[in-house]
């Protein structure tokens, strides 16, 4: 299961790249990037335990600081290339017969501009970056982001599910208020209904991992990340 999750969280990073005119590639050990991604996106993630690390780092620019690895089977050691431990974490799996609670907000699926931009903005929570999730994304068919609304119509939580053949990943889970919690419930409603029967993936670490568990997700295995610089 951890190689359908990393499959797929690649498959995400690819989606969020080709939103802004970027194009990676899929290896047999790895997904890369040639040039810079979009922020808080990473340059390559593996796809297999055991990969070859120098011919990985060969694959992405590291002439410049910030050249970043997702390293799905925390099993490379990328010292030697320059490379620094950013975070560990947990792929998580919840089985698609797991039951799911009613949530409190109702939800949609995005689908135009102007709902993506409100999402976005209460995702950034004033940090600056809701640029990042652009328009070219609602073209993506695999990709639905996911939105809760509290009764006056405003954002109150979210996140996007990123599905292939396999699973349905999970990732940028926000509530405005209450916390991961009150997101889980309204993610896996919408997930549960959109995608009754496929597995849910994603990766967490600290309390949003916590979260995560209360949930009924299971930690099946460690990645990490490592930055450039």
């Amino acid at each position: 299961m951890i190689r359908a999750a990393a499959r797929n969280n690649a498959e995400w990073c690819a989606s969020m790249c080709r939103s802004h005119g970027l194009a990676g590639e899929f290896g047999m050990q790895a997904w890369a990037l040639p040039s810079r991604p979009p922020r808080y996106y990473p340059d390559a993630v593996t796809l297999v335990p055991g990969t070859d690390a120098a011919a990985l780092v060969d694959r992405i620019d590291t002439a410049a600081p910030g050249a970043c690895v997702k390293d799905s089977f925390a099993d490379l050691d990328l010292t030697g290339a320059g490379f620094k431990v950013l975070f560990d974490a947990q792929w998580i799996h919840r089985p698609a017969s797991a039951p799911t609670s009613s949530p409190d907000l109702a939800w949609d699926v995005v689908s135009s501009p102007d709902m993506l931009r409100a999402w976005a903005l209460a995702w950034d929570d004033g940090d600056g970056n809701a640029d990042l999730f652009r328009p070219e994304l609602l073209d993506d068919p695999a990709t639905s982001v996911l939105v809760g609304h509290s009764a006056d119509g405003l954002v109150a939580a979210g996140a996007v599910a990123s599905r292939n053949d396999h699973v349905v990943g999970i990732s940028n889970v926000f509530a405005v208020e209450s916390g991961a919690d009150r997101a889980w419930s309204v993610v896996l409603d919408a997930v549960h209904r959109l995608f009754p029967t496929l597995p849910v993936v994603g990766y967490e670490h600290g309390a949003d991992l916590d979260a995560a568990v209360r949930h009924g997700f299971e930690a099946i295995g460690p990645l990490r990340v490592w930055l450039h610089g």
